[in-house]
């Protein structure tokens, strides 16, 4: 009888020495590009879309690379502070690696990489926990939109709805969200049905480098924060 998958012992040493081989290979990775790419950027995302930003990573993946994952294993790459920055400067560019941000390396000019992230905008379906950026309200009456085999969905969103002669019917107003509120699962599936889309996936620079110079983008920054960070 074959031996059950299931049931086979993984030693965690063995998991510990991966993800240890993991995160060297990212090291490695970084610091090979930041010798081999003209510039690295710093960048922050917002409402983050797996799906497009790998399409977008697709378009510049002959001049360019990405890293997103650990802020701290990407900082031990570039290096904390002067003392073991990899390049002279570099370790600006770690300090600024906080929250939601990902590192960009690439032989792009300047003004295209700017130009590339300002444009970059996508639209989407908000998710559970996401604030609200309108109040959405639906009025006593008729859904036309919905046909009668929804009308139980509809009702376990919270929907106080009826079918009146096979039309799914409102029978009082019905607020789905409040703007600057979280949405609930509920919220978030009636958006959905409704084709309302609140999110809109960003990405956004916050500094660059190249061996001659450093900038910061964001007009909340400064060398101060670059020094106190």
């Amino acid at each position: 009888m074959p031996k059950s998958k299931r049931n086979k012992i993984v030693s965690l040493s063995k998991t510990k020495k991966k993800g240890r081989e993991h995160k060297e290979s990212i090291v490695n990775a970084i610091r090979e590009g930041a010798e081999s790419y003209n510039s690295i950027y710093v960048f922050s995302f917002e409402n983050m879309r797996n799906l497009k930003f790998k399409e977008f990573r697709e378009q510049l993946k002959s001049n360019s690379r990405f890293f997103l994952g650990s802020n701290k294993v990407m900082q031990v790459a570039l290096g904390r502070s002067a003392s073991d920055e990899i390049r002279p400067g570099l370790y600006k560019v770690s300090k600024l690696l906080r929250g939601d941000a990902g590192l960009f390396l690439t032989n792009m000019p300047r003004d295209e990489v700017e130009s590339l992230f300002n444009k970059f905008e996508e639209t989407d379906f908000a998710r559970t926990g996401s604030i609200a950026t309108e109040k959405v309200e639906l009025l006593e009456g008729p859904l036309d939109q919905f046909t009668h085999e929804m009308e139980p969905f509809l009702r376990k969103q919270g929907l106080p709805v009826r079918l009146n002669k096979g039309v799914v019917e409102l029978v009082s107003d019905f607020v789905v969200c409040e703007e600057g509120k979280p949405l609930s699962p509920e919220s978030t599936r009636l958006l959905r049905l409704l084709g309302i889309k609140m999110a809109t996936f960003r990405l956004n620079l916050i500094c660059r480098w190249s061996p001659e110079d450093f900038e910061l983008y964001k007009e909340a920054l400064d060398e101060s924060d670059v020094e106190s960070a």
